[in-house]
């Protein structure tokens, strides 16, 4: 992307990053009712969006990790794995009674949202993961043997940094991955998608986007199992009509890479995104692959391909679109909000980096 974005490229992009969080949760939310499917089971007619899960929460609070990443920069201490973990433990935090509580204005404008503290059923690995203040690393990576999709779920975010190259949009999503997830496959797995929805977002058809994070991934010590299962699914497109047998199929194992598998397929194969995500509700990876749909189709066609009827029952819409919008600005207008040395006060209440 152009160091200096015009108009048209700004909304542009604006209309990807609405379009990939909103349709993550939307996918979210859609999965919140069948996290029990049995493979080969049958994609709903028309699946009911319930409320949205952890997922949706954590994603959120890695947004706002981001930004607060980026206007750090300003400061010189710069380390985005900190600040995204840092944002995660504040999401930790509304999800006990016992701790101290985070609503107060001096922790930006995200940690006072009401419905943020909703407990949504987060698995084990992120509470044991983000239960200290130590941040694991690859060479010391938090729950080794986690290698289940939740730390790809949250990972969608990082590919909005479209003015970083694809292999630091892989390695800072591998770097997070591992403050909860230690599997390589589940490590490498929030690499690749991260990578396919960098591409979607500069642009890029999904197809191309796929083989590019295979080009990254390529590089990566014990990459096979995940650049095979999205090889499948690039595959499984040429085998006929779409349904859930196939889906299930791709799905089969319950890994980390199958899910993000799921999902590629479906986004792919979609006549839209209703669709898409309707067929992504289908057997073992029911509880993660409608979200990793969705927000890969939301990045790659915008916010205006999102089902209206869905986005009008989304919980927390107004939120996700505020945290959105502020993101899109962080990227494409930095210096207006807080460069040249000046210090933008409201700014940094919504976003405090000391």
């Amino acid at each position: 992307m152009s160091a200096v974005w015009g108009r048209a490229e700004q909304q542009d992009f604006r209309s990807r990053v609405r379009g990939c969080l909103l349709g993550g949760a939307i996918g979210d939310a859609l999965s919140a009712g069948v996290p029990g499917a049995e493979p080969g089971a049958q994609a709903r007619d028309e699946p009911v969006p319930g409320p949205v899960t952890w997922a949706t929460q954590l994603t959120l609070f890695t947004v706002d990790g981001l930004i607060r990443a980026q206007v750090r920069r300003d400061t010189g201490q710069w380390h985005p794995p900190t600040d995204v973990h840092r944002a995660h433990r504040r999401w930790f935090a509304t999800q006990h009674d016992w701790g101290p509580d985070e609503r107060r204005a001096d922790n930006g404008w995200l940690a006072m949202e009401e419905w943020l503290y909703a407990r949504r059923d987060p698995p084990r690995p992120l509470l044991l993961g983000l239960g200290d203040d130590v941040m694991g690393t690859r060479d010391k990576p938090k729950n080794p043997r986690a290698h289940d999709a939740g730390a790809v779920l949250r990972s969608a975010p990082f590919g909005l940094l479209v003015g970083w190259e694809p292999e630091l949009v892989s390695l800072l999503a591998g770097e997070c991955a591992v403050h909860t997830h230690g599997h390589p496959a589940a490590c490498l797995a929030a690499s690749a998608y991260a990578v396919i929805v960098h591409g979607l977002a500069r642009g890029a058809p999904l197809a191309a986007a796929v083989q590019g994070a295979l080009a990254v991934l390529a590089t990566e010590p014990g990459h096979e199992p995940v650049a095979r299962a999205l090889g499948e699914a690039l595959g499984s497109v040429r085998l006929g009509a779409p349904d859930a047998e196939r889906v299930a199929s791709l799905g089969a194992a319950g890994g980390a890479e199958d899910a993000l598998a799921a999902a590629v397929y479906c986004a792919l194969v979609a006549e839209d995104v209703r669709h898409g995500l309707s067929l992504a509700t289908s057997g073992p990876t029911a509880a993660s692959a409608p979200s990793l749909c969705g927000a890969l189709l939301g990045a790659w066609h915008g916010e205006t391909a999102l089902p209206p009827a869905w986005l009008a029952e989304l919980e927390g819409r107004a939120t996700i679109l505020e945290l959105a919008d502020d993101l899109a600005m962080e990227l494409t207008q930095p210096q207006a909000l807080h460069g040249d040395g000046t210090r933008a006060g409201a700014w940094l209440r919504r976003y405090p980096c000391a």
